[in-house]
């Protein structure tokens, strides 16, 4: 019962959070649109309640602070079981629950790892996180 409830609430905040580019800011071709960001959040099958505190606090920030981007197409959240997606996990060296900023703006891509920020701030000083995190997408955006 627990899981049917956590699979609910999941697929109702993705929903929510204007999910509808259902190609998760891919093109057809698997290349990136140009001039999109990523929030790429890793985990496995397990977490921790700091993993969760990460995925669910920059969830937060791209749906909340950044709805206007989600609906332009311009900034995408992912959150992805390492498992599932081995090719791109290996791409950014991910071995573990990470945190991800990719920027495919200007003809080339820029990757920022924001794993060390993450688990120091998520769970014990989220309003840190979030504050941290915005101001990186914001960055990432211009």
């Amino acid at each position: 019962m627990k899981k049917t409830l956590l699979m609910m609430a999941l697929s109702l905040g993705l929903f929510a959070c204007g999910n509808d580019n259902a190609n998760g800011g891919k093109q057809m071709g698997g290349k990136p649109n140009a001039n999109v960001v990523e929030v790429l959040y890793f985990h496995g099958k397990q977490r921790c309640p700091t993993c969760r505190a990460i995925e669910k606090e920059a969830e937060d920030v791209v749906c909340t602070t950044f709805a206007d981007e989600v609906r332009k197409g311009t900034l995408v959240f992912r959150s992805l079981d390492i498992d599932e997606n081995e090719a791109l996990a290996d791409k950014y060296q991910i071995t573990w629950s990470s945190l991800v900023i990719v920027d495919y703006g200007e003809g080339k891509e820029n990757a920022e790892n924001m794993t060390k920020f993450a688990f120091s701030n998520a769970r014990k000083s989220p309003s840190v996180f979030r504050s941290g995190l915005a101001g990186k997408i914001r960055e990432m955006l211009n």
